[in-house]
């Protein structure tokens, strides 16, 4: 494998660890249905201390999802793509095949 292959690959893979944890998952959910939210309202959402929802956002800032926007005292976080919803949606339909499998192995 070449460097601009391995490149890729390692973007690839910063991508999905930062998705890999339900909060942040929950997180991108929210700003995916309603657009920007504050740094408040997340953590209200999330139900964890201010300092471990800022450490998630900056876990997807650093991985290019969302981007941020402070006003004042208020920090405001937006998705950068709009192509996670295909994402969510592709992972939807694996999720329901990989049930569907282990209730008709369930079945037999």
């Amino acid at each position: 494998m070449n460097a601009k292959e391995r490149a890729k690959y390692e973007s690839r893979a910063k991508i999905m660890k930062a998705l890999a944890h339900p909060a942040r998952l929950l997180i991108v959910d929210e700003l995916t249905k309603h657009g920007e939210r504050c740094v408040f309202d997340l953590t209200e959402l999330v139900g964890s201390d201010m300092s471990t929802v800022s450490r998630h956002l900056s876990q997807l800032r650093e991985a290019g999802i969302v981007e941020d926007d402070k006003r004042g005292q208020m920090v405001f976080y937006r998705l950068r793509v709009k192509c996670l919803t295909s994402l969510f949606d592709c992972i939807e339909s694996v999720a329901k095949c990989h049930v569907n499998s282990q209730l008709k192995a369930l079945a037999r």
